[in-house]
């Protein structure tokens, strides 16, 4: 399942949004051909949403995300403005991840007690786990990464931008799943780490079975 889910990612957030770019630019035009190469990755993320059936604060999230995304690419007006909008966006993606951590909720720990939920553990009890101090700086220190991450691509973006100008748009295509890729790591083995030391307490006991 994973192995398929890597693959459409790829298909999907790339290898399309590649070929349309390539294909249609010069018939409609940068900012048209930048408009319909988000579509696979839409069409994606919607398939996404209903067939894992995330109405968490994750799935939340990531509708949310996909709406912001989607408005401020149509609303650009231009190619070279889209690919502004989405350095700004990157920045506040960022600064919102660093704001979670600094009222105490981190995003990514919400994000973990989604998956643990999902996979039939009680949320509770793993909650109360995952606030203890060792285990939630892990969390602060994974949401900071991610934040990192999002200020990080949004610096090299505007670098792209500088240096290329529209045509950095295929460029930034590749090295934002690059990244993506990289934080997934990243996510997993924290959860893996964070798993091992629950195993002393038997936190990850199955909500069917308390």
């Amino acid at each position: 399942m994973q192995k398929r889910i890597a693959i459409l990612d790829i298909v999907c957030y790339v290898v399309l949004p590649l070929v349309v770019w390539n294909l249609f630019r010069k018939p409609l035009g940068d900012y048209t051909a930048m408009l319909v190469t988000t579509v696979p990755g839409i069409l994606y993320s919607v398939y996404r949403f209903k067939a894992e059936k995330r109405i968490n604060f994750g799935g939340m999230f990531l509708l949310g995300n996909l709406i912001v995304t989607t408005l401020i690419n149509i609303l650009a007006g231009s190619a070279l403005q889209m690919l502004w909008n989405n350095v700004f966006y990157l920045y506040g993606l960022g600064l919102f991840f660093l704001v979670s951590i600094f009222v105490k909720r981190p995003l990514f720990l919400y994000f973990a007690l989604d998956v643990v939920e999902l996979q039939g553990y009680d949320r509770k009890a793993v909650k109360a786990f995952f606030l203890e101090k060792k285990v939630y700086r892990l969390f602060v220190l994974i949401t900071l990464v991610f934040a990192l991450r999002d200020a990080g691509l949004a610096a090299l973006k505007m670098q792209l931008i500088h240096q290329y100008g529209v045509d950095a748009f295929s460029k930034a295509i590749v090295l934002r799943q690059g990244l993506n890729w990289g934080m997934g790591i990243v996510a997993a083995i924290g959860m893996a780490y964070i798993f091992k030391l629950a195993e002393p307490a038997g936190v990850f006991a199955k909500s069917e079975e308390a």
